[in-house]
């Protein structure tokens, strides 16, 4: 164990990774999402497909827990729900394609899917009626999917509910809630697959700790009157770490 986490420390990129790891947090504490969009792009510049799925569940099924019990009195419990039913239904068909992906198409695939969702929501993308029981399921579906190839389920329920009409709080409520129970489920599945190996287990571990304190500091600047402000400084940084991980530039 002892050579093991000599070689994390040594890991080619860690300081990288702690950066984008607090960056990622406060984004996610102060709009409810955008891990997955700010650190994916960064850490597959550093580490393959599976080992950034890892790391990225790993942290994220403790960084954001503080902000848990608020979440679950303020989420409309039922839409998420039926989002995490169509998210279990895709999930496994998504991570059978994520394990036979090659690294640079993860890579393409990931910085264009983080470049598109703020693109989308700054062009006035809107829903003009209720998010039915049918939208939750669909956008479960396609998140589930999402999250297994190219570990980034936040997009579809990201556009459902940035382009409604639901209040600020709900959005990052509903979103966060979703998103810390579906990271439990992808730890699941690669445990009962056994793709948990001890270098990206222990890097996930020790990247709990910019994660949790990027939380922190994200949920600290949250105020629901805001509103506008977050969606600009999301996209914003979003859209930075999918230039910058686009392997064009390698």
């Amino acid at each position: 164990m002892p050579e093991a986490i000599s070689e994390l420390l040594a890991y080619d990129g860690l300081g990288w990774l702690i950066f984008g790891v607090f960056l990622a947090g406060t984004v996610r504490g102060f709009t409810g999402f955008g891990t997955a969009l700010v650190y994916l792009p960064i850490a597959g510049q550093f580490m393959s497909p599976v080992w950034a799925l890892t790391t990225l569940v790993l942290m994220e099924a403790v960084g954001p827990l503080p902000n848990t019990p608020s979440a679950f009195r303020t989420a409309r419990l039922d839409q998420v729900r039926r989002m995490l039913i169509g998210a279990t239904i895709a999930l496994p068909l998504g991570l059978l394609i994520l394990f036979a992906m090659k690294p640079e198409l993860f890579r393409y695939g990931v910085c264009v899917l983080t470049l598109t969702v703020p693109l989308l929501l700054a062009g006035g993308v809107r829903l003009r009626r209720d998010i039915g029981p049918g939208l939750q399921y669909g956008a479960g579906t396609l998140s589930g999917f999402l999250g297994g190839v190219a570990g980034v389920p936040g997009p579809p329920v990201i556009l459902l509910y940035m382009a409604s009409s639901e209040p600020a709080r709900v959005i990052r409520a509903n979103i966060m809630l979703y998103l810390i129970i579906f990271d439990f489920a992808v730890i699941a599945m690669l445990a009962l697959q056994d793709k948990m190996e001890l270098t990206p287990v222990l890097l996930g571990v020790l990247l709990i700790v910019p994660n949790l304190l990027g939380n922190l500091a994200g949920a600290a600047m949250f105020h629901p009157d805001r509103q506008r402000l977050y969606r600009v400084a999301g996209y914003g940084i979003t859209m930075m770490s999918g230039l910058s991980g686009l392997p064009i530039w390698d």
